[in-house]
């Protein structure tokens, strides 16, 4: 079983979430094949994987919603099946399930009252994830931004010890997802988060460990940082200033350009502009989730 290091001060703490030879899927088909791990920290876990990979399925047998055709979850030695045991996470799937017809405040106290949260949670959630001004709006009204932002406040209106976070970023242009991640870094301290992406360079920017699926089996379990050598290579194409590239390595029409992530792409467009050159396309040149799922 593969295991993430328990806290490095006072004594090991209980798994927070063990899954054991954990199969399961579909009207009896198997997506996922003999997952098994423990988590003994507080962090945010990235389970990563190409779409298809059995991310969703995983969230959905960790919370209790599918049930294992084998093997068994727990969270602290409990099982998942107990309703005691599922009370004490929640799942934000990939899929906000916002009703279009109630405004932001109604949705809120709708789930507020579900969730048995006080008044002064719904309060609370509207200022901490900055959201006061849509309280009258209709959810049908709101950008995919914003109904990310309602649907994390939906979470967050009773604490929990885990978190399961499906995609939380999926469909957001680059500025919004950004804000999304630097608000679960901020709400998830002393938590279990299980944050689900394709995106190993996003994987790099929120957590601490990945998790990573292929084909339905864990293929990795370590720290983010053991991951850092992975190479970011951009591709440009100019419409004028090409002699100002002749430096860079070629792939057909594209200069080559390897960066420490996409964070750096727009330092680059800004450097190469201010020698003259005219873009035309900048983008990303391969996948690095090749590398970690190649044969």
């Amino acid at each position: 079983m593969l295991t993430a290091p328990a806290p490095t001060s006072g004594a090991a703490a209980p798994a927070a979430v063990a899954c054991r030879e954990l199969s399961a899927g579909y009207r009896g088909q198997r997506v996922l094949e003999g997952i098994s791990f423990e988590i003994r920290e507080p962090a945010i876990y990235v389970v990563l994987g190409p779409n298809g990979a059995g991310k969703t399925t995983l969230f959905r047998t960790i919370a209790g919603i599918l049930q294992p055709q084998h093997g068994s979850v727990t969270i602290d030695g409990r099982s998942i099946e107990d309703q005691a045991t599922r009370d004490r996470l929640h799942f934000l799937s990939h899929i906000d399930g916002l009703p279009d017809g109630l405004r932001v405040e109604e949705t809120l106290r709708l789930y507020g009252s579900v969730e048995g949260a006080a008044e002064a949670d719904v309060e609370r959630v509207l200022r901490l994830l900055e959201i006061e001004p849509l309280r009258s709006r209709f959810v049908s009204e709101l950008s995919a931004g914003q109904k990310k932002r309602v649907a994390i406040a939906r979470i967050f209106l009773r604490e929990r010890d885990v978190y399961l976070l499906d995609e939380p970023t999926a469909n957001l242009d680059p500025k919004v997802a950004g804000e999304i991640r630097d608000l679960v870094l901020r709400l998830s301290r002393d938590r279990v988060v299980l944050y689900s992406s394709h995106n190993l360079f996003e994987a790099r920017e929120i957590g601490t460990y990945v998790l990573a699926l292929r084909s339905g089996r864990l293929s990795l379990f370590d720290r983010i940082a053991d991951l850092r050598s992975a190479r970011y290579v951009v591709g440009v194409r100019a419409v004028a200033g090409e002699q100002y590239l002749s430096s860079a390595s070629r792939i057909g029409d594209y200069h080559l350009f390897e960066l420490s992530g996409p964070n750096d792409v727009a330092d680059l467009i800004r450097e190469l502009e201010g020698k003259g050159v005219r873009l035309r396309e900048v983008r990303e040149m391969g996948n690095p989730l090749e590398d970690l799922f190649a044969d």
